[in-house]
């Protein structure tokens, strides 16, 4: 349990320095050490839910939120992580779906890390119906492996030049809030895990000093586009990580 929370508290720093939860590392992490996978997701999750609250007080107080800009992938997501979290995979799909999940974010980080960064004043409204679907989609993926679904949503709108980054930085971090509430919504559906996951408090807790101190480090210290690109190589680490459990 010590070494788990050490690196949960690692990866809690390092993700929240770019507004994110870690919701797909704890998942690897926890398949690494041999974890029961039937409380995966929902340790996953609340670590998300710990993380992220910090960051999204502290981006909100600093005025880096449009909910106008949001709540049309909120729309799509909240259902479909609802019904995502209500379903149960076997252990071998999961570990691949985990894995792909892994590969896709790291590399979408890897491709726009420079982004992070950007102050491009041009920048292209999404339609309602294009902002709905991807909410959907992320938000379905976000409840089936117990993640925010905010490293998809940030790079992916990075990409489209949606809005200015904070505003995007800020809008992912509630996306993978509001998203991991409703996935542990769904993980409740399948059956009574909540006291075998209360064990697990240390890692909770390991959690939430790493995020503060990622969030100072994001707010006070480094280059966002820096820790972006940092976040990028420890997700495509621990995918290899997985890839090598799963293949070999």
């Amino acid at each position: 349990m010590i070494i788990l929370s050490i690196l949960f508290f690692i990866t809690a720093g390092i993700y929240s320095s770019v507004g994110f939860g870690g919701g797909s590392t704890y998942l690897a992490l926890l398949l690494l050490s041999g974890v029961s996978y039937s409380i995966f997701p929902i340790i996953a999750l609340f670590c998300n839910i710990i993380v992220v609250s910090g960051n999204c007080f502290n981006y909100i107080k600093a005025h880096d939120f449009s909910f106008k800009f949001l709540y049309p992938f909120l729309i799509g997501s909240i259902p479909f992580a609802f019904l995502g979290g209500t379903l149960q995979l076997e252990k071998n799909l999961f570990e691949l779906f985990l894995f792909m999940v892994l590969t896709a974010a790291g590399c979408l980080l890897l491709f726009n890390f420079k982004n992070y960064d950007d102050q491009d004043s041009t920048y292209k409204n999404i339609s309602f119906p294009f902002s709905i679907l991807i909410g959907s989609i992320l938000g379905f993926v976000s409840g089936v492996v117990g993640i925010g679904g905010g490293i998809f949503l940030s790079p992916i709108l990075f990409l489209l030049k949606a809005a200015k980054p904070r505003i995007i930085i800020t809008s992912a971090s509630l996306f993978i809030l509001i998203n991991s509430f409703f996935g542990i919504i769904g993980q409740f559906t399948k059956t009574d895990i909540i006291q075998e996951a209360i064990t697990y408090w240390p890692v909770m807790l390991a959690v939430f000093l790493g995020g503060q101190i990622g969030n100072y480090i994001n707010l006070k210290l480094l280059p966002t586009r820096i820790l972006a690109l940092v976040t990028a190589c420890v997700v495509l680490f621990v995918s290899v990580r997985l890839g090598i459990k799963i293949f070999f």
